[in-house]
């Protein structure tokens, strides 16, 4: 299963089939829409502050620490906190 862009692992998931094309493990599937299913039920803070988090977590995949900052404050954002560096670069 070719996965790509932002739903692509939605997609697999919701198929029931890992990127390896085998299936996901009846009891995993439960688990994950369990948890998910409660996290779609908390309520959120704000927008602009999940925005953030989201670019925090998948950016510093794709940006080395320095590049992200900056980019981060460019935009309007709080630059990164000590403990996402240590948790994400460190």
């Amino acid at each position: 299963m070719a996965i790509a862009g932002p739903n692509g692992v939605d997609e697999a998931i919701a198929a029931g089939i890992d990127l390896d094309g085998s299936p996901i493990p009846a009891e995993m599937l439960s688990l994950y829409n369990e948890v998910m299913d409660l996290e779609s039920k908390r309520a959120r803070s704000g927008v602009k502050k999940s925005m953030r988090n989201r670019i925090v977590k998948t950016g510093a995949k794709h940006f080395d620490q320095t590049s992200l900052n900056e980019r981060l404050l460019a935009a309007g954002w709080e630059g990164l906190k000590p403990k996402e560096i240590a948790f994400f670069f460190g």
